[in-house]
Order: structure tokens, then sequence, then C-alpha cells
């Protein structure tokens, strides 16, 4: 494939089982990748393969509902480790590509091959288009999900294939390019009164097109047909515009001579390497962030922006008695790079639930992967707290379908039948992993004689803390309710802000 291979970009995707216990984890069940030139963005080499994992019953319906993928459909696929020396030939040295890489896809390729016992590929970068086109493009296509983009541009529906998805993700960076070049060209036209306005952030369900792909494609003004003739003009004065518009997007590489292009007009040399860096750099950031298994939750802190009037709101404390349900409301709020999120208020304020004796059902356990612990136990739930969470539940799952999520919504409330057939609530333990797993959550220890000793110091103590907290122990809890929505999961969650264990 040339001597400059390693200069190309691998858009890669895995799919994989969905954890129904504590601390199952991942197992890979498909693996597809496609070598790009950074160039022309032209698909040079594909590569995709099913995967047997070493459990099949790891294979749950709901990870059949999630990707398609059967215990049949794998019964004769290669393991892993059978793969193990493509995979790594194919990512090894090179910079990687993916929608949303740095917080799923990665760490399930390294995940693997630390099972094998082997060392995993490393990438010379990495972008992750979810960032790059949250942060570059806006969020025209709301979520900015995959399937989100793919309505947006009118390319089909999604199907939740690696091959598929990685190709689909190479269109919509295409496509993306396009857009944010044409409106480069005209900035003063197309940034006002165009068809792909930067403030759109709502799409269309007619034929499952955003208006302003419908305005492109019925558009007959003059100025939309001179644009499309701008947008057709030859490759060479094209290249030539772009690098004296766009310097940093030069690349050095060789172009294969056995190439043809590949896209719908002439392609756009959108090389997205000079962001490499910055990926590198937003990877670190999500490495220290607490991302809780097995959903992948997002960082527990809500990074909201400045001008955001929830931020200026002060978090009242209220037990659950102080709580109407009337006045509970979910809004979205400036998240992180143009994202949003749900966050709930009671009374328009920002609130934290507070809860006397609860009892531990099941004590502290570790739902870390990769050896980086992330910890939760579980309480029994009172009628009132369940009455006040369910009705949370209701609204924030009401206010993400109306926001166009599909994910499945999670409630915080679980009710299992059991030896004890009693809701249960699980707490979640806010660390951090900044030069050493550091607790956020405050935890104190409560003396038989009255007093008070804090438990909790600048490092974890992971036998202290199990043993702190055990089954049958009764806790005091202060908690708040904060949302997430990744890999087709979405509720909110109880994060604890303060912890007094009784002894």
């Amino acid at each position: 494939m040339g001597s400059s291979d390693e200069t190309r970009i691998a858009f890669f995707d895995v799919e994989t089982t969905i954890p129904t216990q504590v601390g199952q984890g991942y197992s890979i069940l498909e693996f597809g990748a496609i070598l790009v030139c950074p160039r022309k963005l032209l698909e040079l080499h594909s590569y995709s393969t099913l995967v047997r994992p070493s459990n099949l019953s790891l294979i749950s319906s709901l990870s059949v509902r999630c990707n398609g993928i059967t215990r049949d459909a794998v019964l004769t696929a290669p393991t892993f480790a059978e793969i193990a020396d493509d995979v790594y030939d194919i990512l090894h040295g090179r910079i990687w590509a993916g929608h949303n890489i740095l917080s799923f896809d990665c760490p399930r390729i390294r995940e693997a091959f630390t099972r094998i016992g082997r060392p995993a590929p490393e990438p010379s970068g990495t972008i992750d288009s979810l960032k790059l086109l949250t942060q570059k493009f806006g969020r025209r296509a709301g979520d900015m999900k995959m399937a989100s983009l793919a309505t947006y541009f009118g390319l089909g529906q999604q199907k939740h294939r690696s091959l598929d998805d990685v190709r689909m993700n190479l269109e919509v960076v295409k496509y993306c390019a396009t857009v944010l070049f044409l409106e480069s060209s005209l900035p003063d036209i197309l940034t006002s009164n165009s068809w792909v306005s930067p403030n759109a952030t709502k799409r269309s369900r007619c034929n499952g097109l955003s208006p302003s792909t419908l305005n492109v494609k019925n558009s007959t003004s003059n100025s939309s047909q001179r644009l499309r003739v701008e947008a057709s003009s030859s490759s060479s004065s094209m290249n030539q515009e772009m690098e004296e518009k766009f310097p940093l997007l030069a690349v050095n590489n060789e172009e294969p001579a056995d190439t043809t292009p590949s896209m719908i007009a002439n392609p756009i040399p959108f090389d997205m390497s000079p962001f490499t860096d910055e990926m590198n750099a937003e990877l670190k950031r999500l490495e220290a962030d607490d991302l809780d298994s097995p959903c992948q939750l997002p960082p527990m802190e809500v990074l909201q922006h400045p001008t955001s009037e929830v931020s200026r709101t002060p978090v009242v404390v209220l037990a659950p008695e102080e709580i109407s349900i009337p006045l509970l409301v979910a809004t979205l709020v400036p998240y992180y790079r143009g994202t949003q999120r749900i966050t709930l208020l009671h009374n328009g304020a920002s609130f934290q639930l507070y809860s006397c004796r609860l009892r531990v059902r099941f004590g502290v356990k570790n739902f870390g992967d990769g050896g980086r612990p992330r910890f939760s136990f579980i309480v029994d739930a009172t009628p009132t707290i369940c009455q006040i969470l369910d009705a949370c539940d209701d609204i924030a799952q009401k206010l993400s379908s109306d926001s166009g999520s599909s994910s499945e919504w999670k409630p915080v409330v679980t009710r299992k039948c059991g030896f004890i057939n009693s809701p249960t609530l699980r707490m979640h333990i806010h660390t951090i992993n900044v030069d050493g797993l550091q607790y956020q959550t405050q935890i104190y220890k409560k003396q038989t004689s009255g007093g008070m000793e804090k438990f909790t110091d600048s490092q974890c103590n992971v036998e202290e803390l199990e043993a702190l907290i055990k089954t049958g122990t009764l806790v005091d809890v202060y908690f708040s309710l904060e949302s997430y929505d990744i890999h087709q999961n979405a509720g909110i969650r109880a994060v604890l802000k303060k912890l007094y264990v009784c002894s």
C-alpha cells in the first residue's frame, strides 16, 4: 500500500456486548476499519470481521437490540486472539479516527489486547469526530450522534455495524468539511442567511432530512446555482484555495497512483491531522474523568457555560419530604464545547437531596475497567425517595425523547424480584484519576460517642472503603441527580456529594 502508508488515517469502529452485571466489562463482537488517504479522504483499504467472545452467554438480548449480532452469528467467527495481528497491523502507528472513539472504541481495543497478554497498538494521533465536529461544525445535528448526523445530511439510517458505520463516518466528515469550506468562502452570506445556519440545532422529521438539507435540494435561486458550480470546480484550484485559507491543512504524503476520487463531486482534501494535538489533549482529559461502567457515563461535574442562568443559581439541599413534585422541571443547559445536558430543577433552582438512615443493601463494588476503580453501593430506597425519583425520571425521560434521543432509558430506582422484593438505589462515589485516584465525594465516619471522623483524604484506600461501607450499614447521604446519554443508554443517577457512615 505504499511507503507512506503509516501516514494514513485508520477510521475504525467496534461493536461489543452490553454489560448486564456488575464488573462484567465489554467483549468485542465485530471490528471494522478503513484506511483513508488524508489528502483526498479516499478509502484505500478495508477490513471487517465478526469476533467470537470467550463466553457466548455475554451476548444478551440488550446487546442484540443494540447491534443485531446474535450468538449464532459469531459461532464460527475467529476469536480476538486470532485477529489480533491484523488489528495491530491496521492500527499501530497510524492516526486513529472514529466517532466517540476516545470514550469507547480506544479503551475497548486496549482491553482486548490486555486480555490476551499482548501490547496494544498505539496511534500516532487520534481524531474523535464527535468532539471535533461538535467544536468545528456546531450542534446543527442536535446531539451530534452518528445517526443524527446521517439524518441531517440525508445519508440513511445508521446500521450499528462496524464497516458500515466507519464508511458513514467518513461521508459525514466529507459533508461537514464541504459545508465549512463553502461557509469560509462566503461567510457574510452563508453564515447569516444560509441553508446551514451555525445556530441551527433542530432537524426536520420530514423524510429524515433537516430543513437545511431540504433547502439545498429544492433551491433554484441563482445564488444557490452559483454555489454548486463553485463547489464543483477543479480539484487543483480547490487545493490551492484550501491551502490559502487553511495553511495548516497542507499534507506532505504522496498519493498512490492507482486511486481515483469516490466523492459525489470532486473531493475536498480536508486533512484533519492538524487537530491531532488537540485530540490527544482531549484524550488525556477524558482519561482523567470518572466515567462509570458499564454505560461509560459522562464526567460527573457539570461544566456549565458561564452565561448559563442555571450556573448562577445556588444549589438547594432538600429532604425528600420538602420536594413538591409539581415544582420539578427538567431543562437543557450548556455542557461541554457546544453540547447540552439535562439538569433537574426544583422551583427554578438546582438541588441536592438529603436522606438519613438508609440501609446499605449491597456494599461497595468496583465498576472500573482497565485497572481504574470506580465505586458505588446500593441502598434500600424509601417510598418517599421512590416517589420523588420516579417523578424526576419521568420528566427527564420526556425531555430526552423530545430532544431527539433514541437511547434506552434506564430508571434510577431499581425494582427486581429477589430474596427481598423492594426498590433499591445505586449511590455513586465520585472519584477522579489525576496524579493518583482521589475522592471527590466527602466521606465521614460517625463515632458512637457522637464525634465525626473524616474518612477521605487525597488518595483512595480501596480496602478501607470496602470495610467501611458493608451490607447492613446505615448511611446519611447528600446526593445530586445527574444525567447521562451515551452508547444507546440514558438516564439519571445518584452521585454522592457527602456521605456519613454510621458506626
